[in-house]
């Protein structure tokens, strides 16, 4: 008979009860190796939640399909919605654990300390945003996980179990390398349980959550007010935007003869990746009106449709404000080989969202970051990271508004919306500077192209993703 302490049963109920009131997103992470009683230990924390808002999330060895997607990919595709929790049995660390024992290569481009770096951007991006993150390790001495094998080996329908752990034991050195993670730093500590008195192990388990949802929802409960003023400039002066629009500009005659040549080599490209398995992140910002739809569409004119997929980002739906800003587009990542293109993207959060007040002062400056991790992780996961911003006066601005209010067949471009951004031009100038100057890297880099001449701004952004690929494709 196992002796749970009720009062502490009871308790974790009312506290998540509490933080599902308040909208905490909570992540219990139970790692340990093979045979160490772990799944006991998850399944009565899982008996002791709300089945309603509770999803329990085994980690497998991946499958094919895992590794044409970014090693975190599963993990993003899975966060729990504000209010929600995640029991994560086995979770990231056990996946890099198996990639890394296993050489494992697929979507890993770079080394394996550059993944750990990623799980480790992942868990603090997440803590940042509201996240509560709570991981176990859950220790067994040997000879108590040999009696439990040997228990498994005598019944003859848990024999292949028992088989499971030994085999598992057999290939993955899995202690060792978890013990580089119990040991280093980490803005998000583990608790280490010894599963030698199951009880005692399921009273350790559910007193440290509670004792972390109670400090958490003392935090928010003494929260003060955010800022969420922008932290804009008096009389700020553009630096990238300054172009001479009057140079950067092409003949029709001479776009008509240049265009059909770039696409055709674009559609070769667009093979190449594919065979090669490499993905393609394709990301358009720019002032409305600036011809981010038609730049795409000549992008992909020439491609094959099967191999690509264009998101164009509007405002958020109740699902998407209910989780992390990311979630939505991480969701969405080409697999490998595949072109994935952003008609806007995750810098809605410093752009439209710092601007109109829908991020705090705190949230869109530490996204800076968190966007150079995620776009980071991408690069780490194979994928060329491409971006652009189209630049275009607010006189030529005015002029293609007015031109889609007196054309009928374009009328349904133009909303209130876009009239009351021009209002903010100036805002949406700085906060488009601030973004590429603290986002522009190596592995992502921006390209300000001017677009008063949208045939102009089509040949240069065509012919900067075509350069990237192929000096990608040279080096593979």
């Amino acid at each position: 008979m196992v002796d749970v302490d009720e009062a502490l049963e009871t308790r974790i109920g009312e506290m998540t009860r509490k933080t599902k009131e308040m909208g905490i997103p909570l992540m219990i992470v139970i790692e340990g190796p093979p045979a160490s009683g772990k799944s006991r230990l998850s399944n009565a924390l899982y008996m002791a939640l709300d089945a309603k808002y509770t999803d329990f999330m085994a980690t497998r060895p991946p499958r094919d399909i895992d590794l044409r997607y970014p090693f975190l990919q599963r993990y993003w595709n899975h966060l729990p919605k504000n209010g929600d929790i995640n029991i994560h049995f086995r979770s990231w660390y056990a996946q890099y654990i198996d990639y890394k024992t296993r050489n494992i290569r697929e979507n890993v481009r770079t080394e394996y300390v550059d993944i750990k770096q990623d799980i480790d951007n992942f868990e603090e991006m997440l803590m940042n945003n509201g996240y509560e993150i709570i991981k176990f390790y859950v220790h067994t001495s040997e000879e108590v996980r040999s009696r439990h094998i040997e228990k498994l080996k005598s019944n003859p329908i848990l024999k292949w179990k028992a088989e499971e752990f030994e085999e598992q034991l057999d290939e993955v050195d899995y202690e060792n390398e978890m013990q580089h993670f119990l040991d280093a730093p980490t803005g998000c500590p583990w608790t280490v349980i010894d599963f030698e008195d199951k009880g005692e192990a399921i009273n350790t388990l559910f007193s440290t959550i509670i004792d972390r949802l109670e400090a958490r929802v003392e935090d928010e409960e003494k929260a003060d007010e955010p800022e969420v003023d922008g932290a804009f400039s008096e009389g700020y002066e553009a630096e990238f935007f300054d172009f001479d629009f009057e140079k950067e500009k092409i003949k029709k005659k001479e776009y008509k003869k240049i265009l059909p040549g770039l696409q055709e080599r674009m559609r070769e490209i667009q093979f190449e990746l594919y065979e090669k398995k490499i993905p393609l992140v394709i990301v358009y910002e720019g002032m409305d009106a600036a011809g981010k739809g038609g730049n795409i569409k000549r992008i992909r004119e020439k491609l094959d449709p099967t191999g690509y997929t264009v998101n164009a980002t509007g405002a958020p739906t109740d699902i998407e404000l209910a989780h992390h800003y990311l979630w939505r587009f991480a969701t969405d990542v080409p697999r490998s080989g595949h072109i994935g293109f952003y008609d806007r993207s995750w810098y809605g959060r410093v752009l439209v969202e710092r601007i109109e007040g829908f991020a705090s002062n705190k949230e869109w400056n530490q996204a800076y970051e968190e966007i150079n991790d995620f776009e980071k992780s991408l690069y780490n996961s194979g994928a060329i990271v491409l971006k652009f911003f189209l630049s275009l006066d607010k006189d030529e601005q005015l002029e293609r508004f007015e031109d889609r209010q007196d054309d009928p067949d374009k009328q349904w471009k133009l909303t209130d919306e876009d009239w009351r951004n021009r209002e903010k031009w100036d805002l949406y100038v700085e906060a488009s500077e601030d973004m590429i100057r603290r986002t522009h890297t190596a592995h992502a880099p921006w390209h300000v192209v001017a677009g008063n001449n949208k045939k102009y701004a089509r040949i240069t952004a065509l012919r900067k993703v075509i350069e990237a690929c192929e000096a990608r494709l040279e080096k593979e």
